[in-house]
């Protein structure tokens, strides 16, 4: 099958990369999340504005894909799932980003705004991708094997099938929305 973006190759792919990362950063900095205060108020529960763009991305990027995939547009490449590493890794993943203030893709596109917090931040990145770099032999033989359950996906792993997973994520965010909206309009009515 001929893919209509079959001509991006080569070093097109590195400049198509280079403007679809550009656009994510434009689009992320127009949503607000590239706001210290804004991602700080998520934390405290009186800004859902970065739970609605990132809710909305996962959602709009897995339907995406389900469809790319159905039509033979993508391959997926899954990694293995593991388990003890995922946790340890979200785990220190939030603590970062408590403290940062921004996660890493906001953290470079409010770089790309002139905010000197987030470049200091950036660089603590960079520290901690080295030390990952250097830790990695040790992580590999001790963490990594820990739960691994190996190139698996959820509808693998389950007995419902791939639509049913998508089909739950739409919902699911659907009820999120409606939650927060819901939340949002109880805090600006006056008690």
């Amino acid at each position: 099958m001929h893919t209509p973006l079959a001509f991006i190759t080569g070093s097109s792919l590195l400049w198509a990369g280079l403007l679809f990362g550009f656009i994510f950063g434009v689009l992320l900095h127009r949503g607000g999340v590239t706001d210290f205060n804004v991602i700080v108020k998520q934390f405290l529960f009186r800004d859902f504005t970065v739970l609605k763009v990132m809710f909305t991305a996962i959602v709009v990027g897995g339907v995406g894909l389900f469809i790319l995939h159905g039509q033979e547009l993508s391959n997926w490449h899954i990694k293995p799932a593991t388990m003890l590493a995922v946790v340890l890794g979200a785990v220190l993943f939030g603590i970062g980003m408590v403290i940062y203030g921004y996660c890493p893709g906001t953290g470079i596109a409010a770089i790309a705004t002139g905010k000197l917090d987030a470049l200091v931040g950036f660089l603590g990145m960079l520290v901690g991708a080295a030390a990952y770099a250097l830790c990695y032999d040790w992580i590999a033989a001790n963490i990594l094997p820990v739960a691994d359950l190996g190139k698996k996906r959820l509808p693998e792993l389950t007995t419902l099938p791939e639509w049913a997973w998508y089909a739950g994520l739409v919902v699911l965010a659907a009820v999120v929305f409606a939650l927060v909206a819901r939340f949002e309009k109880s805090r600006s009515q006056p008690s």
